[in-house]
């Protein structure tokens, strides 16, 4: 096995005599190693980055500011590569929803949200996932394989293209990588992704206007914090760890004192000062006021400045779970504001075309086996969380 860089220069010389390079994906020094290994100066490859990126080509032709010589080998050498577009949904509520095509019968999905004030993108990282949150549809789908930072980024070029084909402006202005996979699992990727969405050459988005979600996966969560923090948004779905060890599995490898911990670590470095806690609301199971209480008690034994997302269940069929009642989500809320915990209800977007938080499910070819072993413990959400990893 090498032990090349899969992204180093000597790695994208050496693909080049077979598949093409697809270009989206790397970062502007990258693209810059990358022509000086076809003997050009590397200022040709911030001027190719801004064309990628910023400028939104797509043909190496078209980029006039280019050499000739340099637009003709990367004819052949090189690619502008987005996943296509299988089915392109749009809500009532103005929230766009695209299903990609992730090739050997993998399909994920990109869902636009628009704002009054921003443009915000959810964007995917992975086909499928190994975390298999119980009340997550994209989890009851199992795991394919991670996204390319490539595919990772075509995303937002094409909802950018799609959602302003005058390209006179960038429809996009908020990125969170809260699709389908967790992104801390797919971390060199999303890391590659970031560093471009952050590029002023690119994207330049701010590192409050890109947030990465996660479940929990605690090294990694310190390594962004330590390589490129930007705002971080974490799935806690439940104040004690009996109860989160069955909503989410990932917490028997990570539990909730080091989750914390590593959030308190984050917050030294990150662009934001508090963290978001992301909780969907199940009924009977994580709603109740007691629950609220062990909550405030949780976040205050932890000393941590963060803020409370409540986000209404959306169901989906074999979910096992039900959405809170109104006045449950209320008084939730109700009583962590009175515990001085500012707290959000999440108003649900999209959920006309299955494009609300959680439902996100595309169509995945299961190489982890999650669905036959949820088949073989049963169906019960007790039993789903025990077995999912």
């Amino acid at each position: 096995m090498s032990n090349v860089c899969p992204s180093s220069p000597e790695a994208l010389l050496t693909r080049q005599a077979s598949a093409p390079v697809n270009l989206l994906g790397l970062t502007c020094e990258q693209l810059e190693a990358y022509v000086q290994g076809l003997g050009e100066k590397a200022f040709r490859g911030r001027q190719l980055f801004k064309w990628v990126h910023q400028l939104g080509a797509t043909e190496f032709q078209a980029m006039t500011s280019l050499a000739k010589g340099l637009r003709e080998q990367l004819v052949g050498l090189a690619e502008l590569r987005e996943l296509p577009i299988l089915r392109d949904h749009q809500s009532a509520d103005g929230t766009r929803k695209w299903l990609l095509d992730a090739g050997q019968g993998n399909a994920i999905e990109t869902v636009y949200i628009p704002e009054d004030d921003r443009g915000t993108l959810c964007v995917s990282s992975q086909a499928g996932c190994t975390v298999a949150c119980g009340f997550c549809s994209t989890g009851h789908q199992g795991f394919a394989r991670n996204l390319t930072a490539a595919e990772i980024i075509g995303q937002v070029r094409m909802a950018n293209r799609l959602l302003d084909p005058s390209g006179r402006r960038a429809a996009v202005s908020n990125v969170v990588f809260m699709g389908m996979g967790e992104p801390l699992l797919n971390y060199e990727a999303v890391l590659s992704a970031v560093r471009i969405l952050l590029d002023d050459n690119a994207y330049g988005l701010s590192r409050r206007k890109v947030t990465v979600s996660t479940s929990g996966v605690v090294p990694f969560i310190e390594r962004l914090a330590a390589e490129c923090p930007v705002a971080l948004a974490v799935s806690l779905h439940a104040p004690n760890d009996a109860l989160r060890n069955r909503l989410v599995p990932l917490n028997k490898k990570y539990p909730l004192a080091e989750l914390l911990a590593a959030c308190r670590v984050y917050l030294q470095s990150g662009p934001r000062d508090f963290i978001t806690f992301e909780y969907v609301m199940l009924h009977g199971v994580n709603d109740s006021l007691q629950h609220a209480r062990e909550l405030i008690e949780l976040i205050a034994k932890a000393k941590l400045h963060c803020k409370l997302n409540l986000i209404p269940f959306n169901p989906f069929p074999a979910s096992g779970y039900r959405r809170s009642s109104p006045e449950n989500v209320k008084q939730f809320a109700q009583a962590l504001q009175a515990a001085g915990i500012v707290t959000t209800v999440r108003k649900t977007r999209g959920d006309d075309i299955d494009a609300a938080c959680g439902q996100l499910a595309g169509d995945i070819q299961d190489r982890t086996l999650i669905r036959m072993r949820r088949i073989d413990v049963g169906s019960s959400p007790s039993a789903l969380g025990s077995q999912a990893l």
